[in-house]
């Protein structure tokens, strides 16, 4: 039975936000590439797994909240807001990002393509400033006035 588009992108959303890492894993393909602001993604099933772990490592309580999903073919793309509470260490390119005890909501757009029921590629788009604003680690802008 082949998996449409729809069912594999149900299945990762699911599996990440019931923290199942093992459960994202089974979504990839093992030729994944994930880009995302900040130089964080990569390349390979490991690599990419070990990408979705760091942000549930970080926010232990994250969770995803879909508020559109457009597919064409083998894409899908996703509107979506990121939640979560920063409880433990963020790992990044730029340093590792001690818990700060803040909670961040962050829309994103992610674009998703899928070979064989597997997700293949992600383009990952959000606002790195307001995550780097919610966790403190940047002043907020001061409204004009």
């Amino acid at each position: 039975m082949t998996t449409t588009v729809r069912e594999a992108f149900d299945k990762q959303t699911e599996a990440f936000n019931s923290h199942d890492i093992g459960g994202v894993a089974d979504t990839l393909a093992d030729d994944i590439v994930i880009r995302a602001p900040g130089g964080m993604g990569g390349e390979g099933k490991a690599v990419c797994t070990q990408f979705f772990g760091v942000w549930l490592d970080a926010f232990p309580d994250a969770h995803l909240q879909i508020h559109d999903l457009h597919i064409t073919g083998d894409v899908a793309v996703e509107e979506a807001t990121f939640t979560g509470t920063h409880q433990g260490v963020l790992h990044s390119p730029a340093g590792e990002v001690p818990a700060t005890g803040r909670r961040v909501t962050l829309d994103y757009i992610a674009v998703n393509r899928y070979r064989d029921g597997k997700v293949a590629s992600v383009n990952l788009m959000y606002d790195q400033l307001l995550l780097l604003e919610q966790l403190g680690l940047i002043p907020a802008p001061q409204p004009a006035g």
